[in-house]
């Protein structure tokens, strides 16, 4: 009997893995559909599914991929890292680590992993590990050294989606944005589309992103209300950066279009290349029919970020056409006496391996450009050229906090040559892609010093990241140094968040402020990181509930909300929150009611704000007792009450 119940339960044991294993086979497939239509913002949630069913590498690294591809660098690093040292990994995942670690400013940590990836793969140029390991070096000078300038958000054009790529425009501002419900009732770069050849793709939802399309839109001053901008493009997808000729008359501007020259393939996947369309304004003040330019190719390449030249005779862009150095590159194109467009030029001076983008030249011909296949923080770097003897001579990096680990691109220049408008997705924005204006005048009034160190030994952590975030205004990061010290200027009457965090540790934050401060000229203020132990559990205090119940008591909503800032200022990492009853009671009604109390725990943190595919519940019952007080044991209360407890285990960092 005892064989036949014990192959009973291999049976259905098998049973259960062979479900569990084929339900999260059925989540990857249709993760990997939403993956190769670009769909990220849905590939993660089911790539996150499958991955709590059964962790597995090819999971791991679509999600370090996606996260990638929607910016999401933080997330990146931590998918990366697991990929990189999973059984069977690809060095590239190594690669993958490095380029997120340097986006994520731990230029330290990213150059270790740089050099664990050159060690795995000798086939590194010269060329390229020069760029990575000097990147890293020039970068963490620069942010220990920043310039005195401050990046102003432009909150009156920001949205929390996509904002970038303004241009003044007859005393207004001309912006691209992927904002939604704008309330807007006209219907009208991400690089191209790509969608299901036998379907046309959502008219209204861009699925790479989750937001609407890019659309130009107008501030015709300070006073008035944002419009969409009042051109009729002919598409119903992306209108992304534009450029206007110096007398205001014709614009060139980038779109996507889905047309009959489109070449489909039936069940497979078909991208649609962003365009150059031109339009000029009639004298009854109307935009006309857009042109498309000589050279677009949609089937082929793009070609997008237009800039044409005072005179109007000179066309600068990016394309990925054939015969590049490197991803896309700048090209020019000039203009005949005909008054046709010449054949595109690569502008070779400043193109790379990498991406080069967002050409603008001021009036005195100085060239303003964006890269990451230059030495830079990571992402694009906007670089400037001056030109000599009618050459593109000096290229130089715009140096902290003008650039940042993340993308710089998208601006505009002034009469004078400086620059007006700056686009970025760096931290501290309203959405992904913000638009900033340059302050040079950022006056300093006192200086903030202070230490990080192991909360558990109080030894010193170097090479910690510390992010300073003015509220309300722009965000700077430096790191520890081999004492674990770091400092940065701070302004008059201004309030600040300042954080610590380093790989393997929980992060730490403060708040501390200069309002109504006149005399002591340094602040300081000390940081502690507390490393992390996969599967501690950690017990939250004072989580009680009503006899025979499992709401949530506002007594213990204030603990929770505790656990609900951890998992905040540590965006990484998952937890499992543990329900334990004392041993009174029948063993499987306490182990029911820990799991409903479990899951109404998780559901008040899900409330809160917390990603559901970060938090499980597990309700084991008396199976944990920490103590003698097992059924048919006499104890005392306080003895019984130390099993009755919440925990929380940190399943990954």
């Amino acid at each position: 009997m005892k064989k036949i119940l014990i192959g009973t339960f291999l049976c259905a044991y098998c049973l259960f893995a062979f479900s569990f294993s084929a339900n999260a086979q059925y989540i990857l497939k249709d993760a990997d559909k939403q993956y190769e239509l670009f769909n990220y913002s849905k590939a993660i949630d089911l790539y996150e599914q499958a991955y709590k069913k059964k962790e597995t590498l090819y999971a791991a690294e679509r999600l370090a991929n996606a996260y990638t591809f929607v910016y999401n660098y933080k997330q990146a690093e931590s998918w990366y890292a697991i990929a990189a040292k999973m059984p069977g990994s690809n060095p590239e995942n190594i690669l993958g680590y490095a380029k997120a670690l340097q986006r994520n400013s731990k230029y330290s940590e990213a150059k270790t992993q740089y050099l664990n990836y050159i060690d795995k793969n000798k086939n590194v140029s010269e060329k390229q590990r020069t760029v990575w390991l000097a990147s890293c070096d020039s970068a963490l000078k620069w942010i220990r050294n920043p310039k005195k300038i401050e990046l102003i958000n432009q909150k009156t054009l920001n949205s929390s989606q996509s904002d970038w790529g303004a241009v003044n425009y007859q005393g207004g501002v001309v912006f691209t944005s992927d904002r939604s419900n704008t309330g807007l009732n006209i219907r009208e770069s991400k690089p191209f589309l790509k969608f299901d050849g036998t379907k046309e793709p959502d008219q209204k939802v861009y699925g790479w992103t989750g937001n609407g399309y890019l659309k130009l839109y107008i501030k015709p001053s300070p006073n008035d209300s944002l419009q969409l901008f009042p051109i009729k493009t002919g598409t119903r997808y992306h209108v992304g950066s534009v450029s206007f000729t110096a007398d205001g008359k014709t614009m060139y501007f980038t779109l996507t279009r889905i047309t009959d020259e489109l070449e489909r393939l039936k069940k497979q996947p078909t991208t649609v290349n962003v365009e150059i369309f031109s339009s000029t304004k009639g004298a009854d003040g109307v935009w006309g029919e857009p042109v498309s330019f000589a050279y677009n190719n949609v089937n082929k390449y793009s070609v997008g970020d237009p800039f044409i030249s005072a005179d109007g005779n000179s066309l600068y862009f990016a394309s990925n056409m054939p015969g590049g150095l490197g991803g896309t590159d700048i090209y020019v194109c000039l203009k005949t006496d005909g008054g046709a467009w010449g054949k595109p030029i690569n502008l070779e001076e400043v193109n790379t391996e990498g991406n080069e983008r967002s050409p603008v030249f001021d009036e005195k011909d100085n060239f303003y450009f964006s890269s990451d296949g230059r030495i830079g923080m990571g992402g694009l770097d906007v670089y400037r050229a001056l030109k000599e003897k009618g050459k593109i001579g000096h290229i130089e990096n715009m140096g902290y906090p003008f650039n940042s680990p993340h993308d710089d691109f998208g601006f505009s220049l002034n009469e004078k040559g400086g620059i007006v408008y700056l686009s970025s997705n760096r931290e501290g924005g309203l959405g992904s892609d913000d638009i900033y204006t340059i302050d040079q005048k950022m006056i300093l009034a006192f200086r903030l010093e202070g230490r990080v160190s192991d909360k558990g030994s109080s030894q010193p952590v170097a090479g910690a990241l510390v992010t300073l975030e003015r509220v309300n205004g722009t965000v700077l990061k430096t790191e520890t140094d081999e004492n674990g010290y770091y400092n940065f200027n701070l302004a008059k009457e201004s309030e600040y968040h300042v954080s610590a965090e380093k790989t393997n540790y929980r992060s730490d934050v403060k708040n501390l402020t200069t309002i109504g401060l006149t005399t002591s000229s340094v602040l300081t203020q000390n940081l502690q990181l507390e490393a992390i132990v996969i599967n501690k559990a950690i017990k939250l205090e004072n989580i009680y509930y009503d006899f025979d119940k499992w709401n949530i008591r506002p007594d213990a909503a204030i603990e929770l909300d505790k656990l609900v800032k951890i998992m905040i200022d540590n965006p990484t990492i998952w937890i499992e929150l543990g329900s334990h009853t004392d041993s009174r009671g029948k063993d499987s009604y306490n182990l029911k009611l820990s799991q409903k109390r479990a899951e109404s725990a998780v559901q008040y943190i899900i409330s809160r704000g917390i990603d559901k595919n970060r938090i499980a519940a597990k309700g084991y019952g008396e199976t944990q007792l920490l103590n003698k007080c097992g059924n048919g044991v006499n104890c005392t209360e306080e003895e019984h009450q130390l099993n009755r407890r919440t925990e929380f285990k940190i399943v990954k960092q």
